[in-house]
């Protein structure tokens, strides 16, 4: 396809109607669909080690069609797919605008279609009214915000079992996703804090639900800093291991069909864990924690903290009796290699 000036992206998920017509009138060029290498595995696509996988539309492939490639819900009712054709591309910020669908919570697959290669890119949006991303802003953006959060807030909340609680909200400097430090007690900072790192989980913490052991795990850790006289809780804005609500919702139907936990995330076209370790190591350093105890029954945390500067002496074991709901989920969980 050549070099291009950039590309024209839209989230296969909303792609309905003419889009995929408009897309080529609007830019001249035929659009392709771009997947990640997880949800191309899924529909039976050979790997060629590339983290992105570029298809041509073929005649058949309208809306509806783009669709259901991008979203698993009706894979075993369609085993069948294709044949499929690889799009012959070159420099195309593929990977950058799948990333951008990540960002925005939406499944990660994208219809591109390349702008005219001698176009100026930010002119060229402009003049059809359209907003200009760089890749690179793209690709650097969780890590930036990470690094940009500062406290935003903080305030006495009293909590059932731990009264002495302070809440710190904190903010990146483009006012994006907020996370919440949760300080129990008066914590000592030139000694080893006990820690929680918890991905927000709306269904378990505020729900109850029986499908996973969150709920358990954040009570859990706040009544044992209330009982130990201290401790740092990070409520981080990572929703189902960073994929989001609606997808964690897309997983568990998934689930229902016999998938496990992380299986259902590879599924939609996400890895495993999309999570970043990053807000909280810059969220501890703000508050002026750097030795810690670490309450988790997941290594990754404890090497992804290290890594970034926070030094765990100790792996403090947190897990939960499985019930009628979630043993399922709690023993990928541990094939996986958490310690439970």
């Amino acid at each position: 396809m050549g070099d291009t000036a950039g590309v024209v992206a839209m989230a296969a998920e909303l792609v309905d109607g003419t889009a995929v017509h408009d897309l080529a009138a609007l830019t001249g060029a035929a659009p392709i669909l771009a997947l990640t290498a997880e949800r191309a595995a899924v529909l039976h696509i050979p790997p060629d080690g590339e983290p992105t996988v570029l298809l041509a539309l073929s005649s058949h492939m309208d809306a509806a069609a783009i669709r259901t490639l991008a979203d698993p819900a009706t894979d075993l009712d369609n085993p069948m797919r294709g044949p499929f054709r690889r799009a012959e591309t070159s420099g195309l910020p593929a990977a950058a605008a799948i990333l951008l669908a990540k960002h925005a919570r939406l499944l990660p697959a994208i219809l591109l279609a390349p702008i005219p290669a001698t176009a100026d890119a930010a002119a060229w949006a402009r003049q059809n009214d359209l907003m200009a991303v760089a890749a690179e802003a793209i690709t650097s953006y969780a890590e930036d915000a990470a690094k940009s959060l500062q406290q935003a807030a903080s305030a006495p909340v009293p909590l059932f079992g731990a009264e002495n609680t302070r809440i710190v909200a904190f903010r990146p400097a483009d006012g994006g996703i907020e996370h919440i430090a949760i300080v129990v007690g008066e914590p000592h900072r030139d000694e080893p804090v006990l820690v929680r790192l918890h991905s927000e989980c709306f269904t378990g913490d505020l729900l109850g639900s029986l499908r996973c052991d969150c709920g358990d795990q954040l009570r859990g850790a706040i009544r044992l800093m209330a009982d130990q006289g201290s401790g740092v809780l990070l409520y981080l804005a990572q929703e189902g291991r960073g994929i989001g609500l609606i997808n964690k919702l897309r997983a568990y139907r998934l689930q229902d069909q016999g998938f496990d936990t992380m299986e259902a995330n590879r599924r939609l076209g996400f890895a495993e864990d999309e999570r970043l370790f990053r807000p909280a190591a810059e969220m501890l350093k703000r508050l002026g924690f750097t030795i810690i105890r670490l309450l988790t029954n997941n290594p990754d945390k404890v090497d992804g903290l290290r890594k970034l500067g926070i030094d765990v002496v100790e792996r403090v074991a947190h897990a939960f009796p499985a019930n009628a709901h979630n043993e399922r989920y709690l023993a990928a969980k541990a094939q996986r290699g958490h310690l439970l």
